[in-house]
């Protein structure tokens, strides 16, 4: 008997450790919105020249609070002198567009535990998040080449269980780049170091920003061994 009792208890944490986690493993989807970038064309003012952006995501949900998301991503950038309170050298004048494409995993923390049930579990169907991570972005050829380089992305949103296995969210996310030539572009080479201050991996470097709209679709239900009507048995 006593046997007995201590393998239903350790069924029993086995299965309330599942139940902790997410019903579905995964989310797959798409985001769609606009991006904005700063630099040496725009030093202070966000959400200036705004441009199209989209992209496709993927997300691992470790948890109700943490999901690890991985995001393939173009955007297009501009920036212009136009009625810059800051001045060139020479009073110059200069613009630029450019398409970038973005590839990046992040960390995503959710500040309540995220899910349409276990609600015994305090769970909520909507949940602000940050996350933080690491990328690559690429820039087709400019004045000085094509631009590649690694980024540090970090942001917040919050997302919202539309149905049982639909997920609508709204995110901003920056890019933090460790090189100064997405703005220089043909016609432009002023903007490569245009005070001839120099620079170092933080300073006078380039940043871009994505604010979008991300829809996605869980799938990946996971297996629990012990009989719960909100979970797939798995089959002896």
């Amino acid at each position: 008997m006593q046997k007995v009792l201590i393998i239903l208890f350790a069924a029993g944490m086995t299965c309330l450790n599942e139940i902790k986690a997410q019903e579905y493993m995964y989310e797959i989807g798409g985001m769609a919105g606009g991006a904005f970038y700063m630099g040496d064309v725009n030093k202070n003012t966000a959400f200036g020249n705004m441009n199209p952006s989209a992209g496709f995501v993927f997300r691992y949900n470790r948890d109700f609070r943490v999901a690890l998301k991985w995001d393939v991503a173009w955007a297009r950038v501009s920036g212009t002198t136009a009625g810059l309170a800051n001045v060139f050298p020479d009073n110059a004048q200069t613009q630029f567009q450019r398409n970038v494409f973005d590839f990046g995993g992040q960390v995503e923390y959710n500040f309540f535990p995220y899910s349409d049930k276990y609600k015994y579990l305090y769970t909520k169907k909507v949940s602000p998040y940050i996350a933080g991570g690491l990328g690559l972005s690429f820039a087709p050829a400019g004045a000085s080449g094509a631009f590649f380089g690694p980024h540090i992305s970090a942001g917040t949103g919050v997302k919202y269980k539309l149905a049982p296995r639909w997920n609508i969210g709204a995110e901003l996310s920056i890019r933090k780049l460790f090189g100064d030539g997405l703005d220089t572009t043909p016609g432009n080479a002023l903007l490569d170091d245009p005070y001839k201050t120099g620079g170092s991996a933080w300073k006078n470097k380039d940043w871009y920003a994505m604010m979008t709209i991300v829809i996605t679709y869980d799938f990946g239900l996971r297996d629990c061994n012990c009989n719960n009507k909100d979970l797939k048995v798995k089959k002896k």
